[in-house]
């Protein structure tokens, strides 16, 4: 057998673990190994550590200390650990937070931590994401009822109180699917809402065709809902006819809104960045999720460039 085809039988070993390492690098985020094994689709832990193994020895990955990474810096890693300790505190805000969301405001079901903070990295550009369970029919009224507040109150920062993505309780499997939406999923935070969130987990079963690996222990830790009286006592005054039309009214008033001030400058894009129905809201102007995943792809074409190593398109 010639050198050329022990090499590339050696680069086909390397396929699983380089997906993960190359999406957090878009983040500039450094893995730790048993993080790269949880984010792979290996199910064979001796064929992991072997890959690992290769890819260091073929230059293909970094490692740094106790991470692995491409192409990133001892800065890249001293801004990794400085995030983790400013996420503990943000966490406890977070929390308090979500509390805050699910016992003061109407229809709302389940309250889970999103973004860069349900990943353990807090720095003073990240914000605090939480994504919302409402009750069915209701969900329109429930994030009128949560902006209006940030608007009033906060003096719109979403700096600890950012809420852009709103599902029903009936309907909680996740459209698309997709190496991102998976990520963000099987990193939620969960705290409010223990039988919606654990139902909203059962219903996307299907990211464990990305991570394997990923398994979630800590539904104990989800908190019950409890509603303050003039919460409940709103939500039933809504009930009836009268809160049917104000949910119509909301839904079609933030999507008219949205139309004039995005549609022309996201043209194709804008149902994915603005998925919005009866059952789902979801705000991302900068239509986030294409253009980590656009990003990805190019990770993978410089791969192939550089290495030879061929691995497969994401899709949005």
């Amino acid at each position: 057998m010639v050198q050329s085809d022990l090499l590339l039988i050696a680069k086909s070993f390397v396929l699983k673990i380089l997906k993960p390492i190359l999406y957090f690098s878009i983040f500039n985020h450094p893995l730790k190994l048993e993080e790269v094994y949880s984010f792979s689709d290996h199910e064979n832990r001796t064929d992991f550590d072997r890959e690992i193994e290769q890819a260091l020895q073929q230059g293909i990955i970094i490692k740094t200390d106790s991470y692995y990474h491409t192409n990133l810096t001892t800065e890249h890693i001293q801004r990794r650990e400085t995030g983790n300790r400013n996420a503990e505190k943000a966490l406890e805000k977070a929390q308090k937070k979500a509390q805050f969301i699910s016992s003061w405001f109407p229809f709302v079901e389940g309250v889970a931590i999103s973004g860069s903070l349900s990943k353990g990295y807090f720095d003073s550009n990240s914000d605090i994401d939480f994504f919302i369970i409402s009750k069915p029919g209701y969900l329109w009224i429930c994030r009128t009822c949560l902006v209006l507040y940030k608007k009033l109150f906060l003096f719109n920062s979403k700096k600890y109180f950012c809420v852009n993505y709103f599902i029903t309780a009936d309907n909680l499997e996740i459209e698309e699917k997709n190496r991102f939406t998976a990520t963000e999923i099987v990193t939620l935070i969960p705290l409010y809402g223990k039988e919606k969130l654990i139902a909203f987990f059962e219903s996307n079963q299907w990211v464990h065709s990305f991570f394997p690996n990923k398994t979630r222990t800590d539904n104990d830790s989800i908190r019950p809902i409890k509603k303050k009286k003039i919460t409940a006592a709103f939500e039933r005054l809504l009930s009836g006819w009268m809160g049917r039309k104000i949910e119509q009214l909301t839904f079609r008033t933030t999507f008219w809104f949205w139309k004039l001030k995005f549609e022309r400058k996201l043209a194709s894009e804008f149902s994915i960045a603005f998925k919005s129905s009866k059952r789902v809201s979801k705000h991302h102007p900068s239509n986030f999720q294409k253009r980590i995943i656009d990003t990805l792809n190019r990770k993978y074409d410089d791969l192939n460039a550089t290495h030879h190593i061929q691995l497969t398109k994401e899709h949005v």
